[in-house]
């Protein structure tokens, strides 16, 4: 099995859309406790709203035992950030700083809300400066999360460290569990490449075909990581942060789970599976049974290239769980979610038409001055993912989408739910369908992009702005840069 080395970069001689040489590896030893982000706590305003601090940093981290890592960033910490958690209907305020020595952006990624408090490429944040957003929370409960998207630089600021969760709940949800760090447990899987005296190395981000697909995996900033778990059944919410790696996530020994969840909500009722695969951006829900006193590894599970600059996917071992000799007793999943069932287009809805490149959408590069696409508020469309060339995948901020075909079959079931983000191999064809929200704002326009990070940095995105219907062909398809100065 191929698994994260410590070797050097010459042995490791790593070139994305190349095979690796990983050498096999003894077992990992799984001895550092699984780090759990903290919940980021607000202050409740005078009118009821949680206000939330993040604070975006550099630090210094200790990711192999006794070996320090020198500029790690993160969010109120040296190395990602804290879970910060709402409920719908909760008005939030946000007041982001950048103590950082460059200007950033932080993205509520999955998140539905007003352009201008995205996050996005035009919502920067100079070195200084606090950028303070504020939306009412009104979508369904939710695993989203937050990350850099500053223009050019996304790859390398998120590589860094500036990412962490953002959960929604739903208080007329169903009965799920709930309990966070207990039978509720985020885990957020990246890999890096950590030289012999414990350094990040960052010139992979912006090499090759795909960026970094590094030999390392760290979950929760934790390298070789265990979890006791005390409960029968226990909920992983697995976000999968890397900037190009994509996962097949499962048990060594094979055992079924129950999905629940993916990008955008829970689905309409429990999908049982072996394997989950998982791209960057994307999200999924899984419940797991336990027996007590069992020890069981999550693993990752390779698929071989089917063909040349397909995206490579190697073997491995994430996480040991360690049941505790007796557990407590957790009910049966309801056999119904609170997700949607299933959807099928509105007759007459528009249908848009998107050719992935190497770089390019529809042949052009990223230009922040250009809008690509009008869309009037509230329309359910069709979009046409089509990808000319090798590996990427598809996030469009502000919707929710369901994945009606790829390659004209349906998705797995357990990708059937609401999404935001959906991965393409190699000369594949997605077909959504994309509910657009309400907020209209025809001057500050949302993302559509690849979010292989490199591919993003590279140019490979979109902008469209929401307007009011019948609009359409009145708004401006340029527009200036804008800055956040706080």
């Amino acid at each position: 099995m191929k698994r994260r080395s410590l070797l050097s970069l010459a042995a490791l001689s790593i070139v994305a859309g190349c095979s690796s040489t990983l050498e096999k590896q003894p077992d990992p030893n799984f001895s550092n406790r699984l780090r759990i982000p903290p919940p980021a706590e607000p202050v409740i305003d005078a009118d009821g709203a949680k206000r939330f601090s993040l604070d975006l940093r550099a630090g210094r981290s200790e990711f192999l035992p006794g070996r320090i890592t020198e500029n790690t960033w993160g969010v109120n910490g040296a190395y990602l950030g804290p879970t910060v958690r709402a409920s719908r209907g909760d008005k939030v305020r946000m007041a982001v700083t950048n103590s950082l020595p460059e200007t950033t952006t932080l993205h509520w990624h999955g998140m539905r809300l007003p352009a201008r408090m995205d996050g996005g490429p035009h919502q920067m944040i100079e070195p200084g400066a606090t950028w303070t957003p504020e939306w009412t929370v009104d979508q369904p409960a939710a695993t989203s999360w937050f990350h850099p998207h500053l223009h050019e630089k996304t790859a390398m600021h998120v590589y860094r460290g500036l990412a962490g969760l953002f959960l929604i709940d739903d208080p007329d949800g169903p009965p799920l569990p709930d309990e966070y760090g207990v039978d509720d447990l985020p885990l957020i899987v990246q890999d890096k490449e950590i030289d012999d005296a414990g350094e990040l190395e960052t010139s992979g981000v912006d090499r090759g075909t795909f960026g970094l697909l590094g030999p390392t995996i760290l979950v929760n900033g934790t390298y070789d990581p265990f979890v006791d778990v005390t409960t029968e059944a226990v909920r992983f919410r697995l976000l999968n942060a890397s900037n190009a790696r994509v996962y097949r996530i499962g048990f060594a020994d094979g055992r079924a789970f129950e999905v629940i969840g993916g990008d955008a909500g829970l689905l309409e009722r429990p999908v049982r599976v072996d394997r989950v695969k998982i791209s960057p951006g994307e999200r999924v829900e899984i419940v797991v049974r336990f027996s007590p006193g069992e020890t069981v590894v999550m693993d990752s599970r390779g698929e071989p290239r089917k063909t040349a600059n397909d995206i490579e996917e190697d073997d491995f071992q994430l996480l040991k769980i360690v049941a505790a000799a007796a557990l407590k007793a957790s009910p049966g999943l309801p056999a119904t979610l609170s997700g949607p069932g299933p959807e099928t287009p509105p007759a007459g809805a528009r249908v848009r038409r998107f050719s992935l490149s190497g770089s390019e959408i529809n042949g052009h590069d990223m230009d922040m001055t250009r809008i690509d696409e009008v869309v009037p508020a509230g329309a359910t469309e069709i979009w046409e993912i089509d990808n000319t060339t090798y590996a990427h995948n598809f996030h469009i901020h502000e919707v929710a989408f369901r994945i009606l075909e790829i390659n004209g079959a349906p998705p797995p079931a357990y990708q059937a739910g609401p999404k935001d983000t959906v991965f393409l191999p190699k000369e594949a064809k997605a077909r959504l369908l994309v509910r657009f929200g309400g907020f209209v704002d025809p001057l500050t326009p949302y993302m559509y992009h690849c979010h292989l990070l490199r591919h993003e940095d590279k140019g490979m995105m979109g902008q469209f702005v929401i307007v009011e219907p019948g609009t359409e062909n009145l708004v401006p398809r340029t527009i200036r840069a804008g800055h956040h100065h706080g």
